[in-house]
């Protein structure tokens, strides 16, 4: 299942030019204007009545909104809690079972199978656990919240034109708490935009076709700007004295200027000498060590949690027969209340650190690199007790 803290590009669709409905308040009311909204922009007054029958307030939606907090573990511990070697071998028996389709999106999208089946078994152990969430109801809750509701309200409209078309039922399409639907979690606006029939039955089903689903995905990532038949992360060794400070995804250079740094590959040959990359330490300078390629940045339109696309991108090497990570030895980490506490400093020095959250996102490791350099110390973007204390 994806963990949505993702805005996905294309989903935030316009749905009518009068006013939205606006937040809070009570929730029958928000639901008429949403009927109202409907109705105005074109819908018949029939369909949407149809549509919002039974519609419902879900505590659970909250509940689960309110509790992400698989995204404070450090990319060693998430990436071996999520890739299994039964993951492995059932992603293997997919792309032999799916050869012909992967065939066709490498054809069409220039989109690696590996990528596919990494999301596959990550969003929903290929197809096993979507989520039994209503989909309607949980995007209704949401828009109706005042947390995000700009993420929520525009998905409810989608669903409402899937419905028109026969690919969406309100009272039985369920999914992930935030409206993602089917074996590669797609919000409604995404399917809207990209969905595609992959098995020629004249639907497009991501819950029951495969050929539909990840087909659908490699669409939705050529679309978000997934480069044709590149490469998106690749294994490296970095020698010691690198300079720390030009590490991270805000800093490029093409793989052969970082082989002349003393960067190499750490199995086989470059995958892409020529392309602009990053080195990304997620762990720090004594952790694993990655070459990330232009590809690596659309992950994060997929899924913005920097740990989750770590993950999911190494995965995606695994599943096309790259081995496992050296770890190395990394240094401590922080706890979520220590990275809570780094990141009020941080921001007390007028960093944007993405909010006070106690994950170690990407805006984070970009102010932390910052703090390193200023001090004098390692900027690798691993935040130490080392940082805290000088802070």
């Amino acid at each position: 299942m994806r963990y949505p803290l993702a805005l996905i590009a294309g989903a935030m669709l316009a749905t009518t030019a009068q006013a939205q409905t606006p937040c809070g308040g009570s929730f029958s009311g928000f639901v008429d204007g949403l009927r109202q909204e409907a109705t105005a922009s074109g819908h018949t007054q029939a369909t949407v009545n149809r549509f919002f029958a039974n519609v419902a307030q879900d505590p659970r939606t909250l509940k689960a909104d309110r509790a992400q907090g698989v995204f404070q573990l450090d990319f060693v511990t998430f990436s071996r809690r999520i890739i299994s070697q039964n993951r492995l071998d059932n992603g293997r028996r997919n792309a032999q079972k799916y050869d012909a389709v992967f065939d066709r999106i490498e054809r069409d999208y220039g989109v690696s199978r590996g990528v596919l089946l990494a999301f596959w078994a990550l969003e929903t152990d290929f197809g096993a656990v979507q989520g039994d969430f209503n989909t309607l109801n949980s995007l209704v809750t949401l828009a109706h919240d005042c947390r995000r509701p700009q993420l929520f309200r525009p998905q409810i409209f989608a669903a409402l034109s899937l419905y028109e078309r026969g690919d969406f039922d309100p009272a039985t399409t369920t999914g992930a708490w935030a409206g993602e639907i089917g074996m590669v979690q797609m919000l409604p606006g995404d399917i809207l935009e990209n969905g595609v029939d992959g098995d020629g039955d004249g639907h497009v089903q991501l819950k029951t076709s495969a050929p539909d689903a990840l087909t659908s995905g490699a669409k939705m990532l050529h679309e978000l700007g997934w480069r044709k038949n590149e490469p998106w992360l690749q294994e490296i060794i970095v020698p010691a004295n690198l300079d720390w400070s030009e590490t991270g995804l805000n800093h490029k250079k093409r793989a052969s200027d970082w082989e002349r740094l003393g960067v190499k590959p750490r199995n086989g040959e470059w995958a892409g000498r020529s392309l602009p990359a990053s080195v990304l330490l997620p762990m720090g300078r004594n952790g694993p060590a990655f070459l990330a390629y232009p590809n690596f940045d659309i992950y994060f339109e997929w899924n913005q949690s920097f740990v989750y696309v770590t993950s999911a991108a190494y995965f995606a090497t695994r599943l096309e027969g790259e081995p496992v990570y050296d770890a190395g030895t990394p240094d401590p980490g922080l706890s979520g209340a220590e990275m809570k506490a780094l990141q009020t400093k941080l921001v007390a020095r007028g960093h944007d650190v993405g909010g006070i959250d106690g994950i170690l996102g990407e805006k984070t490791r970009e102010a932390v690199q910052s703090e390193q350099k200023r001090l004098g110390l390692p900027a690798d973007a691993w935040p130490t007790m080392a940082l805290l204390n000088k802070l």
